[in-house]
């Protein structure tokens, strides 16, 4: 995770698994997250997307407690557009257009061979699923964070796959 060193991070995470991204419209809107030193590095797929010509779209939050929603992110390869925002992230600015994302990849702390998926605490993701069904959502992790269980409550949403260095997990 943080033990690795960015380059090779970036060689890790740089591009999406020929199966994962056969399973991706042309047209789809590819919702991203601007990684932690601590999360999978999610960079790379941003670059891969918008290159194909997709629209790439980061968490948006107006304050800590406000619902997370999603804005375009118009620059991954130099990230001129974003700028900091709540919970010490980067964002997009403001005025940058919001938009729903058909695939959405998402950050975690752990996840089960069987797709439970642990977060951060905070429910946004979880909430977002449930307020947009139908989307893929794919998490991206280190090989080291799948565990045995995870403690699941009602409000939780499985993922739809997990791509690891090593392995995809679903993708059924």
């Amino acid at each position: 995770m943080a033990a690795q060193s960015s380059a090779i991070q970036a060689l890790l995470f740089n591009r999406p698994p020929a199966p994962l991204a056969a399973k991706i419209r042309p047209e789809a809107v590819i919702g991203l997250y601007h990684a932690t030193p601590y999360e999978a590095p999610a960079r790379g797929y941003a670059r891969f997307f918008q290159e194909a010509g997709h629209v790439i779209a980061l968490p948006y939050f107006t304050a800590e407690g406000a619902a997370m929603e999603f804005r375009v992110h118009d620059d991954p390869h130099s990230e001129s557009d974003l700028s900091p925002g709540p919970f010490d992230l980067k964002q997009p600015s403001a005025d940058a257009a919001a938009i729903t994302p058909d695939v959405l990849f998402v950050p975690l702390v752990g996840f089960t061979a069987d797709l439970a998926r642990l977060g951060q605490g905070g429910g946004h993701y979880d909430r977002w699923l449930a307020e947009n069904p139908g989307r893929m959502a794919i998490g991206l992790a280190w090989d080291a964070q799948c565990v045995d269980a995870l403690p699941m409550e009602p409000h939780d949403i499985p993922l739809d796959a997990v791509i690891t260095p090593t392995r995809i997990y679903g993708l059924d």
